[in-house]
C-alpha cells in the first residue's frame, strides 16, 4: 500500500485508497460468509460503524460549506474529533487539546472550592495540578472526570498524573487501562 501523502491535504492518493476500498470488499465478502450470530454480530458492527463514518462526512460537508472557520469547527464536532484523534489526524496539537480539555473542566472544579492547571506534557505523560477542598472521594470523582476528559481528547497520552505539593511529595494519579480503552462517559468533555 502507498505512503500517505500531504499535498492538497491528502493522507492517501488515489490509488491506495482504491486499493484499501478493495480490500475492505474482500473482507466484507469473508465476513457475509460466516455463518451465525458472530457473522451477523460482525455485519452489524461493519453497517454501525459506517453509519457513524456517513454522519461524520455529512457533518464535514455541512461545516465546509456554511464555517468561516472549518478548522475550529471540525475540531469542536465531537464525533469528527474523536474521528480525527482516532486516525491520527487531528490538526491540532496534543497540548492545545489537553488545555482545552482543563479549560472546560476548570469551572465546575472552582463550584467545589478548588484549582485545576495543567502543568505540563512531557514523554507522552500529561500532568496536572488540583487542589480541592472537603473529602477525598470528592477529590478522586473531580481526578476521574479529569482523567477521563484528558483521555477522550488526548489518547496518544500514556499517562495523566496529579501533581499534589504535600510536604514536598509529589503522588501520582494511575491511570486504569480502561479509562483509555473505552469511550468516554454522557456528560464528559469531549474534543
Amino acid at each position: 500500500m502507498a505512503d500517505p501523502v500531504v499535498e492538497g491535504g491528502h493522507r492517501l492518493d488515489d490509488r491506495a485508497v482504491r486499493e484499501r476500498l478493495t480490500h475492505l470488499d474482500e473482507a466484507l465478502a469473508q465476513v457475509e460468509r460466516i455463518p451465525g450470530p458472530s457473522g451477523e454480530l460482525a455485519l452489524d458492527a461493519v453497517a454501525t460503524l459506517a453509519s457513524v463514518y456517513g454522519e461524520a462526512l455529512a457533518r464535514v460537508a455541512g461545516y465546509a460549506a456554511g464555517a468561516a472557520d472549518i478548522t475550529a469547527a471540525l475540531t469542536a464536532d465531537e464525533l469528527i474529533g474523536h474521528l480525527l484523534v482516532l486516525h491520527d489526524a487531528h490538526p491540532e496539537p496534543v497540548g492545545q487539546r489537553v488545555t482545552r480539555a482543563i479549560e472546560r473542566l476548570r469551572p465546575a472544579v472552582r463550584d467545589r472550592g478548588g484549582e485545576l492547571e495543567l502543568v505540563g506534557i512531557e514523554r507522552g505523560v500529561a500532568e496536572v495540578s488540583l487542589t480541592l477542598g472537603g473529602c477525598g472521594s470528592a477529590a478522586g470523582e473531580v481526578l476521574d472526570a479529569v482523567r477521563e476528559a484528558v483521555l477522550a481528547v488526548a489518547p496518544e497520552l500514556s499517562d495523566v498524573r496529579r501533581q499534589t505539593v504535600s510536604g514536598g511529595a509529589h503522588r501520582t494519579a494511575f491511570v486504569p487501562l480502561d479509562a483509555v480503552l473505552t469511550p468516554p462517559l454522557a456528560g464528559s468533555v469531549r474534543p
